[in-house]
């Protein structure tokens, strides 16, 4: 089965998300300038799954670059990834109309960790299916990058206990990490194209 309604599905699903999230950005009724002061932490939200957001469609539109056919499995796999992102309006919505408050916070994390854990899923499926001399294992290979996001994923939870600003900065930490587009998969792609175009 071919992969261009994969593509077209998760690329629709997302839109929506993003578009869901900026409609709880209600505009305040007052005319002054400082009226946007209490919606600041609704905006640091918004701008933080924005990013997370857009490091899920630019690293998902590279994976599924090397897929080269569509399992049951993979469908299912993906599908399980968009219903966590999904819920990130809910959980940013949550976050920000209460100023990062600790269980609010907590949860946005709790979100971002089974989000990640579905992609690695998705991941994990795509090798299954293509095999370990696959694009996408050889670009992967270990995931430290991976691995280490989802720890301080882990810890900020944890730090929603002590200070929840502690956890947010934390996600800022990981959505950095993520920010650079993850250019494994084109460097592995190089990599096996340009020995063929020696020959």
């Amino acid at each position: 089965m071919g992969k261009s309604r994969l593509e077209a599905f998760s690329d629709g699903v997302l839109a929506i998300i993003i578009t869901i999230m900026v409609l709880e950005m209600k505009a305040p009724h007052d005319a002054d300038i400082n009226a946007l002061r209490p919606l600041l932490p609704v905006f640091l939200s918004y701008l933080l799954s924005f990013v997370y957001l857009g490091i899920y469609w630019n690293n998902h539109h590279h994976m599924l670059h090397s897929v080269q056919d569509v399992s049951g499995g993979i469908l299912w796999a993906n599908l399980h990834l968009l219903f966590w992102l999904s819920l990130v309006p809910f959980a940013t919505a949550w976050m920000g109309e209460n100023n990062f408050a600790a269980a609010p916070t907590a949860l946005y994390g709790l979100n971002l960790s089974l989000a990640a854990i579905a992609y690695l899923i998705l991941q994990r499926t795509i090798i299954a299916r293509q095999g370990r001399a696959s694009l996408l294992a050889v670009a992967v290979g270990r995931d430290v990058k991976g691995k280490l996001s989802f720890t301080l994923n882990i810890i900020a939870i944890a730090a929603t206990t002590v200070a929840p600003w502690i956890a947010w900065t934390l996600y800022v930490a990981v959505a950095l990490i993520w920010l650079i587009p993850d250019r494994r998969i084109e460097r592995t792609l190089v990599a096996r194209i340009e020995p063929k175009q020696e020959r």
